[in-house]
């Protein structure tokens, strides 16, 4: 099923009937928290039902800001990718950056502090980690 059938059909159907994107947002927000409180109650059935009950809660927000699903998730993937277009290769001796395969520039490591400082810049820059 198309993303956009589904959220017309959730639309149809809703419990609820609002405009207000803080109350749509709020109901959201409560169904989640259910879910990750039967979750700490390890509740697996319960936390999966108020999940499901969370993504109905997620169109109805999507619907009521105005938000395509589609044009959501195809924006999503393409700011994933660009996450993962950032590598620091950490290696015996230097790091490496590469920015969506292309090295863009490196240093010398000399010490256990500059390999910390180096995960604190990776990390800051939204960068994955491999080491070499």
């Amino acid at each position: 099923m198309e993303l956009t059938k589904a959220l017309d059909l959730i639309w149809e159907n809703r419990k609820y009937q609002t405009t207000d994107p803080k109350e749509a947002v709020s109901h959201l927000n409560e169904e989640v928290a259910e879910s990750l409180k039967a979750l700490l109650r390890n509740e697996i059935d319960k936390a999966k039902r108020e999940l499901e009950d969370a993504l109905s809660c997620l169109f109805i927000a999507l619907k009521v800001l105005n938000i395509n699903p589609e044009e959501a998730v195809m924006r999503q993937v393409a700011q994933m990718k660009e996450r993962h277009g950032k590598l620091m290769i950490f290696k015996k001796d230097k790091v490496e950056i590469y920015v969506n395969g292309v090295l863009k520039g490196g240093w010398s490591i000399w010490s256990e502090e500059d390999i910390k400082e180096a995960e604190k810049i990776a990390k800051e820059f939204g960068c994955n980690i491999q080491y070499v």
